[in-house]
Order: C-alpha cells, then sequence, then structure tokens
C-alpha cells in the first residue's frame, strides 16, 4: 500500500509540475510566484471527486497563468473519512472533501438535507440538490463548518440499496438484515425498516459484503463502480431512498495566505454554478452505474407503489424526529428544512 501511495502523490506533483512549467515556458509566471493547494480526499482516484477536482485545478492553472495550482492526495493518503473536516482546519490540508455521514452529529443542520425521500421541488436529481444546498451554505451551514470556508456543497443522487441473498423490493425482508451505513440519518432509516445498521467505510463495504459481515450497503448507482460493488451485489433496490451531503472545504488559513487576485479567482470557480455542474456529473453517472451493476449480474427491482406508501410512513417519524433534534439543540432545524425543500 505504501508504494501505491508513492505512486499516487508523484503522478499529483508531476502534474503539478507540468503545469508550472508550461506557464513558465510561455513566459506568464516565474516558479518562485508559484502557490500550490494541497487536496486531501478519501475516495479512489477515478472518483467523480477527483475528476472533477483535477479539472478545477487545471482551470485555476490556466487562468492564474500557473501562479496557482492543485496537487491531489486520494484515497484516503493524509486521512480517514471522519478525519477529512479537521486536516483542513488544522492545517494539515489546505482543501478536503468532507462526508457528514462519516461524523455523525458533528453537521446537523447539514445532514437535514440527506433525510428520506426529501429533495427540493425543483427535483430530487443531483444538480438541483447540490447547488441548493451550497446557495443555503452560507445562511446555515457556515457556523457548523467553522475554521473552513465552504467551497461547494454536494448531495449525491439517492442512495440505493444493494444487498445479497434477499429481495428487498418486500420491506419484511429487511428485517433482522445488517446494512452497511454512513450518518445519523441513514441510522434511523435502516432501523425504521427493521435492519441493523453497521458503521463500514465506503471503501471496505464490497469486502464487508463479499465476507457476510454485512448484507447490503447504501450507495448511489456511480459509486457501485468504483467501490466495486456488482461482485458482491444481488440486488439493486429503486427508488433511491435518501441522499448523502458533503462539502468541499477549504481551511480559512490557506485562503488567507492567497493573494487578493488568487482568492477572487478560486470565488468565481466554485460556488452553486460549480456545485450544480459537478451534481450533474453525478447524475451522469447514474445510468453508468446502473449499465455496471446490470452487466455484473446484479437485479434490478422497484418498490411497488402500496410499498412505497408503507416506506413514506415508515420513515415519517425519522424526519419529524431529526428536524425536532435540530430544534431542541438551539438550531434552525426547521427553517433550514423548509428553504432546502422549497
Amino acid at each position: 500500500m505504501a508504494a501505491i501511495g508513492r505512486t499516487d502523490m508523484t503522478i499529483g506533483k508531476i502534474s503539478k509540475v507540468s503545469l508550472l512549467a508550461l506557464a513558465v515556458a510561455s513566459g506568464g509566471v516565474t516558479a518562485s510566484w508559484a502557490e500550490t493547494l494541497k487536496i486531501s480526499t478519501f475516495v479512489p482516484p477515478k472518483h467523480a471527486f477527483n475528476v472533477m477536482l483535477e479539472a478545477w485545478g487545471e482551470e485555476l492553472a490556466e487562468k492564474s497563468g500557473g501562479e496557482l495550482t492543485v496537487e491531489i492526495f486520494p484515497s484516503g493518503q493524509l486521512g480517514p473519512p471522519p478525519r477529512q473536516f479537521d486536516l483542513v482546519k488544522n492545517g494539515v490540508a489546505d482543501i478536503a472533501v468532507v462526508l457528514h455521514g462519516a461524523s455523525p452529529g458533528r453537521f446537523p443542520v447539514t445532514e437535514l438535507a440527506g433525510l428520506p425521500l426529501t429533495a427540493p421541488t425543483a427535483g430530487n436529481d443531483s444538480a438541483h440538490m447540490s447547488e441548493r444546498l451550497t446557495e443555503l451554505a452560507p445562511e446555515y451551514l457556515a457556523d457548523e463548518h467553522e475554521g473552513t470556508r465552504i467551497l461547494m456543497m454536494a448531495v449525491t443522487p439517492p442512495l440505493k440499496f444493494h444487498v445479497k441473498g434477499f429481495d428487498p423490493s418486500d420491506l419484511a425482508n429487511f428485517e433482522g438484515k445488517r446494512i452497511r451505513y454512513a450518518g445519523s440519518v441513514w441510522q434511523a432509516v435502516i432501523e425504521s425498516m427493521g435492519a441493523s445498521p453497521v458503521p463500514v467505510p465506503p471503501a471496505e463495504a464490497a469486502d464487508a459484503m463479499g465476507k457476510g459481515v454485512v448484507d447490503g450497503a447504501t450507495f448511489p448507482f456511480e459509486a457501485t463502480i468504483p467501490f466495486d460493488l456488482a461482485p458482491v451485489s444481488d440486488y439493486t433496490l429503486l427508488p433511491g431512498i435518501a441522499s448523502a451531503t458533503f462539502a468541499l472545504v477549504m481551511g480559512n488559513q490557506a485562503y488567507d495566505r492567497l493573494s487578493d487576485e488568487m482568492k477572487a479567482l478560486v470565488d468565481e470557480t466554485m460556488g452553486p454554478a460549480r456545485a450544480a455542474s459537478f451534481g450533474a456529473s453525478w447524475d451522469a453517472g447514474e445510468d453508468h452505474g446502473r449499465e455496471y451493476m446490470e452487466e455484473g449480474g446484479v437485479e434490478i427491482v422497484e418498490l411497488s407503489d402500496e410499498s412505497l406508501v408503507a416506506l413514506r410512513t415508515q420513515v415519517s417519524p425519522v424526519i419529524e424526529a431529526a428536524v425536532a433534534a435540530v430544534n431542541d439543540a438551539g438550531l434552525p432545524g426547521t427553517s433550514f428544512f423548509e428553504s432546502y425543500t422549497r
């Protein structure tokens, strides 16, 4: 594993240095002026987040004449999912991808966006959800991301149950099953269905299913490819039930050390528009993920209208309790939830 990590880091440095060398050769900048942003992610190199961040890095390098570049450390090289926020807050990394569900209870307002069968009226696709959550971030989410600057928020397409050994279209079959989850919302959803939630890091989900540690896992279709779920899954259940939320955050220290021009460049290339664009790429990836699962022999099954009504009834107390708990903590649970779903 150490050798793989060194290889990944070397590739990142080569990309950074190549962009800088090109800028220097064209007379755009001298090497001594360059600023490199260290980005930490816990997802595999080919994951949509890393693809987007590579493209953003190229955009920054081009628009800054090589003065601002990025170096990406994927696959948790700098730390596991629960540590990503603190890596940035403490200055170990400049920017990181944060999965809120990996730190249950730490981001209570944000997690309301991942409640079951909940989305803005504009639609439950990732493009609309990610854009809306990013728009609301300055007013509602900045305090619980204190010490960092929220560059954008991202909301996955609704996560599906991918399971082994039982047909999930019959909700009664969830009774007693062990399901991999992330976050307090999914924990409550799984418990409401009579199953047992088991915390498993995303990268370990396929191994846990293969070894029988869990009977299923929750992911959007697009994530089944990098996490290789087809070989260990028998069924995928539609529709998706709830989404996972992410933040791309930049440490205040890292942002403050940039020149005013570079700060403006970061600001203008991030925000709601970038979130919507990234969400659209996630939505497009859903089709590819479904094809991957079907080609791998996974049967796609759907809840009947009657079962979907029953599920809405089951999860309604989960929604009410989650919003109430945030309100009881003195936070704007109802206000945020109504603004997000408007």
